[in-house]
């Protein structure tokens, strides 16, 4: 007996498959639960992640064009120089934001798909209920716990895993540094901006706009470097767990039937006279039609003949 979910074989002295955990007997997907598509989102998530990262990715090295401005500036004592540095952070930070708020709606759209449908798989264990998957981004606290535990479990349920994959770890510590510490460099940079002269008018306070963007430059590295594997470690997931998913609701996705095609009727060729024309086609023979006789088609059955017994004399 081979298993329904993997197709490997099983014996009935294990209550399960020894693969992929399905009970034994139990089919791929339970019959009568509803499943979710979640390649497609998961593919729009994906990209929205990536373009965040790379957004961000941005804005913690735009310190550099800072420091290249603030120095020009020194040099032409050109104070408007560093108007430009606060315009271009202002337009990445926007547009960051934009992508960053879309992909948190992708994310938590396919993490709600993905946990439904293991409500579907037979021997799945899931810890948190599918409300969890788009809560437990939203509620203050929980927030840093309830999604790995979310995803633990659509990962392990879906990959099956008896324990979480080392890579959800890594994407939940990532994102964990990523989203302290930028929180806390934002905080910081805004603190010793506000310190800044507004208006230099000599090389030291030039200086002190080169000294601010150094430091801002360094405080980004941790946090970026956490937006890069955070990133990263995530759109694994989401192709991995949305392609075992979808591999596994196709798989036991019932196949129909085609309409059946019936072969081409081989008609025979018209009749040729001698003259090389078709020869005109036999009239059809007509059927009785059931109009005949109408009063022989409603006789009642006491009506009808008796048949003659052979060999019996016919009634007078």
């Amino acid at each position: 007996m081979r298993c329904q979910t993997c197709g490997d074989a099983t014996s009935s002295e294990h209550n399960e498959c020894p693969r992929c955990y399905t009970p034994l007997g139990q089919p791929a997907v339970t019959p009568g639960l509803p499943t979710y598509r979640v390649r497609g989102i998961g593919l729009a998530a994906s990209v929205a992640v990536g373009a965040t990262a790379v957004l961000y990715l941005v804005v913690a090295l735009s310190p550099l064009i800072g420091m290249a401005l603030a120095r020009r500036a020194m040099a032409n004592d050109d104070p408007d120089l560093l108007l430009g540095v606060v315009i271009i952070n202002v337009l990445v930070a926007l547009t960051m934001a934009v992508v960053y708020l879309t992909a948190a709606v992708l994310v938590i759209i396919w993490t709600w798909r993905a946990r439904k449908n293991t409500d579907a798989f037979p021997g799945a264990l899931p810890t948190l209920g599918a409300g969890w998957a788009i809560a437990g981004w939203l509620v203050p606290f929980a927030n840093f716990v309830v999604p790995a535990r979310v995803v633990a479990s659509i990962a392990r349920d879906s990959l099956w895993r008896r324990f979480t994959p080392t890579l959800v770890s890594l994407w939940w510590c990532s994102w964990l540094v990523f989203s302290i510490g930028e929180r806390l460099s934002s905080r910081l940079d805004d603190r010793a901006y506000a310190k800044l002269p507004e208006t230099p008018f000599n090389d030291a306070g030039y200086q002190a706009y080169v000294d601010h963007y150094r430091d801002s430059l360094l405080r980004n590295a941790l946090p970026a470097l956490g937006c890069a594997v955070a990133a990263v470690t995530l759109i694994l997931l989401i192709h991995r767990i949305s392609a075992a998913q979808e591999a596994r609701i196709a798989r036991a996705a019932p196949a129909w039937p085609t309409a059946p095609v019936w072969p081409a009727q081989a008609w025979p060729p018209a009749p040729v006279t001698s003259a090389g024309q078709p020869a005109p086609a036999a009239p059809a023979a007509v059927a009785p039609s059931a109009a005949v006789a109408p009063s022989a088609a409603v006789a009642s059955p006491a009506a009808v003949a008796p048949s003659e017994t052979p060999g019996a004399a016919p009634r007078s």
